[in-house]
């Protein structure tokens, strides 16, 4: 488990009726005050780091990631937490707020997952969310797919595509690295237009 403290540095980006998304940016070497986590989280990682975290009465456990990792971190009681490698951790962690509802499938004909495995891959999916990673090389395309539900992208990589839609509308989308941004039900094309690879993070709501 990993855990932010909101106090140390943090920005709410999306406050909804399904999720708040804070990016938080821990300092390294600073033990954060007692405190508690409500409600399950999908914690991306900005940047590689280590830290412990000391449950109430409990032995201190250690976690490591890499920049760009991805990870379910249930809710949690009383505990402290302290970044313990050498430099800060920005962190986007979203709390899901809803319990995911058995009705809400992310199965479709031109799901990306089915029809654009090249591109996108699943990291890891329960009862309240599917979160997938999409990588498309510089001057690729990703062909024609659907998202079904409401989601967030975490961009770890500079965003500049060119998205369809098959009515034929064209719309440049740009994003900087460590930007998010909260979209609903779409289908389209896109095309990275950048000299570079685009790498992001797909988190969909099963609410």
């Amino acid at each position: 488990m990993a855990a932010g403290l909101f106090a140390q540095g943090s920005q709410t980006l999306i406050d909804n009726d399904q999720v708040r998304v804070v990016k938080v940016t821990d300092q390294p070497h600073t033990r954060s005050q007692p405190h508690d986590h409500k409600l399950n989280r999908v914690m991306v990682y900005l940047q590689a780091g280590r830290q412990d975290v000391t449950p109430q009465g409990g032995k201190t456990a250690t976690s490591e990631w890499k920049a760009g990792e991805v990870t379910w971190s249930p809710k949690a009681g009383t505990h402290v937490s302290e970044i313990v490698s050498g430099a800060p951790v920005t962190i986007i962690e979203l709390e899901i707020k809803k319990d995911g509802d058995p009705r809400k499938t992310v199965s479709a004909a031109l799901d990306p997952l089915k029809v654009d495995p090249r591109h996108y891959k699943l990291e890891f999916e329960n009862s309240q969310v599917r979160v997938t990673r999409v990588r498309i090389g510089a001057r690729e395309s990703a062909p024609l797919h659907e998202h079904v539900l409401d989601r967030v992208v975490v961009y770890l990589t500079g965003q500049n595509t060119k998205v369809t839609t098959p009515d034929g509308k064209v719309e440049t989308v740009q994003h900087k690295a460590g930007e998010v941004s909260w979209a609903g039900a779409a289908k389209h094309q896109e095309e990275n237009l950048n000299s570079q690879p685009f790498e992001g993070v797909v988190i969909e709501f099963k609410n």
